[in-house]
C-alpha cells in the first residue's frame, strides 16, 4: 500500500477486522458492501486494498475458507455432504460440488473416501489447515475456461 506508515497500519488493522469476521462466519454472505462497513473503508477502496494486503480478492479468500472448512468436515466427520455444503455457505449442492472439484481437483466424495489426512493429535490444527489450503491464485471461472481450452497456468505446470 502506498500510504504513510501510521495510516497504512490503521488500514491494515481495519482489513484484518473484516478478514477475521469472514473467518469466524465463512458460511455467511460477505458482499463487499458488508465488508466495507465492517472495516469502515469505502466500498470503492475495500476490494483493491484487500487484494493488495492479502494477495487475493475478498471473494476468493472467502471461497478458500469455505472449501477448506468443507474439506476438513468431509475428512473428519460423517456429516452428509449436503449438510456440509449448506453448512459451509453454499446455496446449492450442485454449485458446491462443481466449485469444490474446480478448486481441489477432486469431488467431495473422493475427499471423504480418503479419510483423515493426519492424526490431529500429532500436528497442530493450524498447520494442517495451512498445508491443505486450496491454492486460489487463479479465479475459478478462469480455471474453467482454461480447462475447456486445454491450457494450464504456470502454477499448474509447476505441479506436473
Amino acid at each position: 500500500m502506498d500510504l504513510p506508515a501510521p495510516i497504512q497500519a490503521e488500514v491494515l488493522r481495519r482489513l484484518l477486522r473484516a478478514r477475521d469476521r469472514m473467518d469466524a462466519a465463512s458460511q455467511e454472505a460477505w458482499p463487499v458492501e458488508r465488508l466495507a462497513r465492517v472495516s469502515h473503508i469505502s466500498e470503492a477502496h475495500f476490494a483493491r486494498l484487500f487484494k493488495q494486503a492479502f494477495g487475493v480478492p475478498p471473494h476468493r479468500y472467502l471461497l478458500t475458507r469455505r472449501i477448506e472448512k468443507a474439506a476438513t468436515l468431509l475428512r473428519d466427520t460423517d456429516m452428509p455432504i449436503t449438510e456440509i455444503a449448506f453448512g459451509t455457505g453454499w446455496a446449492s449442492l450442485g454449485s458446491f460440488g462443481r466449485t469444490f472439484r474446480d478448486i481441489t481437483g477432486e469431488s467431495p466424495s473422493a475427499v471423504r473416501s480418503r479419510g483423515p489426512a493426519l492424526a490431529p493429535g500429532y500436528v497442530p490444527a493450524c498447520f494442517l489447515s495451512a498445508a491443505q489450503r486450496p491454492d486460489l491464485r487463479t479465479a475459478v471461472s478462469e480455471k474453467r475456461r482454461q480447462a475447456a481450452a486445454g491450457t494450464t497456468t504456470a502454477s499448474e505446470t509447476k505441479e506436473l
